[in-house]
């Protein structure tokens, strides 16, 4: 059996089904869907820049003090990782990569200066940077290296050595210490300060 209802009856049967839910030319309507298009636009941008952080850039905080002068702890870095992706590390680039010193899954992140590239000799003596038997001018440090000499080393393919523009006794923890880095470990080319705003410049 079919149940008819009259015009007044539909129109009752209506205002009870839509009671409570906020119609769309409402104020309650429009604001619910400003709320659902504002929630929206922040789930789409959150998303975006994880994706652009796992793979393009990344800000790091500068710890300890194994860059001075070039760096000071606390500031903040902008740091490529694209840039390797398209080619490979070079000498005299600012680089943050993964201390390969540490023995986890989770690596702490560490930045240095490659000072030496695949296929390049490298060694200290005397308080100098030696690559491909040429003493090093670097301008980018203050003193002479004061941690003593390392004897020659050969960087096999893939392999590069990084140093702290540090180079005051026991300062930096670097391939001195930890040997040759692999291409892999390292993250990216560090490219510019960006924080404090008083001290923003390049690398």
């Amino acid at each position: 059996m079919e149940t008819v209802m009259d015009s007044d009856s539909k129109r009752t049967a209506e205002l009870e089904n839509s009671a409570g839910k906020p119609q769309p030319d409402s104020p309650q309507g429009r604001w619910a869907t400003e709320l659902w298009e504002m929630l929206k636009t922040i789930v789409i941008a959150f998303v975006i820049m994880v994706l652009l952080n796992i793979f393009v850039f990344n800000l790091s905080m500068v710890k300890g003090q194994s860059m001075q002068p070039t760096l000071e702890e606390q500031e903040r870095l902008f740091v490529d990782k694209l840039v390797y992706r398209l080619g490979h590390p070079k000498r005299g680039e600012v680089v943050v990569l993964k201390d390969p010193s540490v023995d986890a899954d989770r690596k702490p992140f560490l930045v240095k200066r490659i000072v030496a590239v695949p296929g390049d000799t490298v060694e200290v003596r005397e308080g100098k940077l030696i690559v491909n038997g040429i003493p090093q001018d670097e301008p980018y440090t203050d003193t002479v290296i004061e941690d003593g000499d390392m004897p020659e080393m050969k960087l096999n393919a893939g392999s590069y050595f990084v140093m702290g523009d540090n180079r005051h006794a026991g300062r930096s923890k670097d391939s001195r210490y930890f040997g040759s880095v692999k291409e892999k470990w390292i993250v990216g080319r560090a490219e510019f300060v960006f924080w404090p705003i008083a001290k923003i410049r390049d690398l």
